[in-house]
C-alpha cells in the first residue's frame, strides 16, 4: 500500500512571456484552500490525503489542472464549489467527478 491514499498534485506553474498557465487561473489560492479543507476535515496525513504543488503538468490549455494518484485522473476546476465536489465525491466518497474530468 502506498503512503497516501490518494496524492493530490496542482499545477501551480507560473510561465513567463504571457504564456497561459494555472497560476493565472488561481491555481496556487485554491491548492491553498484545498490543503486547508483536507485539514479541517481531518483528512490529511499517513494513509490519508496529501495535497502538494506541482511544476508544470503540461495540460494548460485545459488548466488550471490537478491530477489525484492512485487513480491518475485529472481534473480542471474553476472554484472553490469544484474543489468541494472534488474532495467530497472523488477523495472522500471515491466517485469520479465526471463533469470536472479532463
Amino acid at each position: 500500500m502506498s503512503y497516501y491514499q490518494h496524492h493530490v498534485f496542482f499545477c501551480t506553474n507560473q510561465r513567463e512571456g504571457g504564456a497561459k498557465c494555472c497560476n493565472d487561473l488561481g491555481a496556487q489560492e485554491l491548492r491553498d484552500y484545498a490543503k486547508q479543507r483536507i485539514k479541517s476535515l481531518k483528512l490529511d496525513g499517513k494513509k490519508k490525503i496529501r495535497i502538494n504543488n506541482a511544476g508544470c503538468l503540461d495540460r494548460c490549455d485545459e488548466g488550471p489542472v490537478i491530477v489525484i494518484y492512485p487513480e491518475e485522473t485529472w481534473y480542471t476546476y474553476i472554484d472553490k464549489d469544484d474543489i468541494d465536489e472534488i474532495i467530497e465525491e472523488h477523495l472522500i466518497k471515491g466517485r469520479i467527478v465526471e463533469r470536472l474530468k479532463i
